[in-house]
């Protein structure tokens, strides 16, 4: 559904927050919640809200609201995340045994399922529920289990050989830690995240200011 024609990419990300918001209502009980109430905590106006939600179709009911339960299955619907996705990790350093352990992927169905390291002190081991296999069976366990998604957590150098060797593998998105911008086929997906460059974005805005 995102890749509709007129649907700002923006729009996709701002979804996740809405759904977020919704997820965290449910937990409190409410029912019926306003579009003030849903993005009262997410720095987005409810009428930037309506207006996302205007590309999928009517949601809510003027002077009644939206059914936070039935908003948050169809957004979930529309990103994708009402079955789970299989992910693989690649690259069990500092930040990968994070990632490892980070609860929020379940909370969006995403499911870290095997994740791969060439360290044979790490081979082998189970860390957060998840076995470190050698990269060298990268290929046969991603093609046996369909997975589509992967994480790359690589030194710089390594990232570039590694994530065409992924894509080659049937990887068709990757979430790309590594300080380098991927070229990959227009048909992948990759979303770069440079931890360094948004900070001295900040500094760069602080400086400004």
């Amino acid at each position: 559904m995102l890749k509709k024609i007129g649907i700002p990419q923006e729009t996709a990300r701002r979804l996740s927050l809405y759904l977020r918001s919704l997820r965290r209502l449910g937990q409190q009980g409410v029912d019926l919640a306003s579009s003030e109430e849903i993005t009262g905590f997410l720095n987005i106006s409810p009428a930037q809200f309506r207006k996302d939600l205007s590309y999928f179709g009517g949601f809510g009911k003027r002077g009644v609201g939206y059914e936070v339960k039935v908003l948050r299955k169809e957004i979930e619907k529309i990103l994708g995340t009402d079955v789970i996705w299989k992910i693989v990790l690649v690259g069990v350093g500092k930040l990968g045994s994070a990632l490892l352990g980070y609860r929020g992927f379940v909370e969006f169905n995403l499911q870290i399922v095997v994740a791969f390291d060439n360290d044979p002190g790490k081979i082998g081991k189970i860390w957060e529920g998840i076995k470190i296999e050698d990269i060298s069976k990268a290929k046969k366990i991603i093609k046996k289990n369909k997975i589509k998604i992967a994480i790359l957590s690589v030194p710089a150098q390594a990232a570039k050989e590694l994530s065409k060797e992924l894509v080659s593998y049937g990887v068709k998105a990757i979430l790309n830690f590594a300080p380098i911008n991927l070229v990959l086929p227009k048909n992948i997906f990759v979303s770069n995240v440079d931890m360094a460059s948004e900070l001295e974005s900040l500094v760069y805005k602080l400086k400004r200011s």
